[in-house]
């Protein structure tokens, strides 16, 4: 991945060249152009759909959840091999 401020240079540069590269382009061109200029920018910067971020929140929330039961579980069963006579 690239360093922050080699990443926006880069951006502002293939910005800059499809910008002032052909001024009579259709504007639906430039627009088709600058926008996959920056889902590929976006690709680069590995970053997560909002439903795939819920979805990892969800299973973290319940494996926490899980993990909690079972250290309180196994308190249980500390405290009862603790009280039981050897």
């Amino acid at each position: 991945m690239l360093a922050p401020k080699a990443f926006l240079d880069s951006l502002a540069g293939q910005a800059a060249r499809l910008i002032g590269g052909d001024a009579s382009a259709p504007r639906a061109e430039i627009e088709s152009q600058l926008h996959a200029l920056l889902q590929s920018a976006f690709n680069k910067l590995e970053l997560v759909s909002r439903d795939e971020f819920d979805s990892q929140m969800a299973v973290l929330a319940r494996t926490r959840a899980k993990v909690e039961a079972l250290e309180a579980r196994l308190a249980e069963l500390e405290a009862a091999q603790a009280q039981r006579p050897d």
